[in-house]
């Protein structure tokens, strides 16, 4: 899968509450739900003035300076002259879905479910996956689901997951600090891949901050690659 088709499965497995075209710029909007649901991206060359107005359309809608971008915008270097900061580079990993199913997930340890069983939402919330994430996860419009991870006869793990286009992709993947390295989140990884596999998938994907060293190793280490990346820039 190349950039722009892995970028529109994000799009589709967590959209923005308002998507609007405006000429280069393509605007999101929503109530919280992070930078992903809230930034602005451009779509071809641009001039000064018409970041002002992409400012300008940004403060109307109550929204920060937020800007989403390629390494390879030639928007970037213009945007830090004005005083943007860059922040959270992110890793879409990729790989055709059976390097993923060709694993196995112990019995009793995953277990996809949608509406999320209470027990999900407790492990988010309690990693910070609010009210306003959930909403995102009830916007999207494909097939869905949320997986609750068990290890040491403990439930202590979640994560999001949906299909667009034959591509399955993760989100929210958390598992509570007490039960860390003990291989839950390769499990769900997994588990995730073998649920969008029986939904039609062919290909998997999922986006990772690059300075998050544990996450990125351990897609790696599931025979994932890099297929593109992504930063943000903000003017505070």
């Amino acid at each position: 899968m190349d950039r722009a088709a892995i970028i529109d499965v994000l799009e589709h497995t967590w959209p923005a509450e308002v998507r609007v075209v405006d000429g280069p710029f393509v605007f999101r909007r929503s109530k919280g739900g992070g930078k992903r649901v809230t930034a602005t991206s451009v779509t071809a060359s641009i001039e000064q003035d018409q970041i002002e107005q992409a400012e300008q359309h940004m403060r109307e809608a109550g929204q920060d300076l937020l800007f989403t971008l390629d390494p390879t915008d030639k928007v970037d270097p213009i945007l830090a002259e004005r005083g943007y900061d860059a922040l959270d580079e992110t890793i879409l990993f990729h790989c055709p879905i059976d390097v993923l199913t060709r694993r196995e997930v112990p019995l009793v340890t995953a277990f996809p479910c949608w509406p999320p069983l209470q027990l999900t939402k407790d492990i988010w919330q309690e990693s910070g996956i609010g009210a306003d994430r959930l909403a995102v996860m009830e916007r999207v419009t494909c097939p869905k689901t949320g997986i609750l991870g068990r290890i040491n006869d403990r439930a202590a793990g979640a994560v999001f997951a949906a299909v667009h286009q034959g591509c399955g992709m993760i989100h929210s993947l958390e598992v509570l600090p007490f039960q860390r390295r003990n291989g839950l989140a390769r499990h769900l990884t997994v588990a995730a891949a073998h649920w969008a596999a029986a939904h039609g998938a062919t290909d998997f994907a999922l986006p990772a901050v690059a300075q998050n060293a544990p996450a990125c190793a351990l897609y790696t280490s599931l025979g994932m690659s890099p297929a593109a990346r992504y930063h943000y820039r903000i003017k505070t």
